[in-house]
């Protein structure tokens, strides 16, 4: 079972969006395992950021995901780092397929509503970066065995 790491941004907070977001993963059958509703401190967006540091974009990064609160989330599932990057889908929301997230509620540029991690390393950095491994709960619902074969 792979887990990734999924941020509800700012402009998905401000604008109501944080229960469309987590209900299309749930109606996938994905399972939470994490969830929680915070401001970003400085340090954890520069730590997130990292790997563009340097980068004409990484200030505005930062900045943004500083701005409001964000909801953050560990999903849990087959091939959910995969599958949740297809449901978020393409990074500039103009370019996003109508039926995925930025498709149907992005508007523009850094403002592309979620993140999601882009691979099987990458999501287990981010999920450490944002929750303490007893933050993660370990739990068996009904469905799985209808979900997960």
């Amino acid at each position: 079972m792979q887990r990734t790491l999924i941020i509800v941004k700012p402009d998905g907070v401000q604008r109501g969006l944080v229960g469309k977001v987590l209900a299309r993963f749930e109606a996938r059958g994905y399972k939470i395992i994490a969830l929680k509703f915070m401001a970003v401190p400085m340090d954890l967006a520069e730590q997130h950021y990292a790997i563009h540091k340097g980068k004409f974009f990484y200030q505005g990064l930062v900045d943004y995901i500083t701005s409001s609160p964000v909801a953050v989330m560990v999903l849990e599932g087959h091939e959910v780092i995969g599958a949740a990057r297809k449901m978020v889908g393409a990074p500039r929301p103009w370019e996003a397929e109508a039926g995925t997230l930025r498709g149907d509620y992005a508007t523009m540029g850094l403002r592309n509503l979620v993140h999601a991690s882009d691979a099987p390393e990458t999501s287990a950095s981010e999920i450490a970066l944002w929750f303490k491994p007893e933050e993660l709960v370990e739990y068996t619902r009904e469905i799985d065995e209808w979900v997960n074969e």
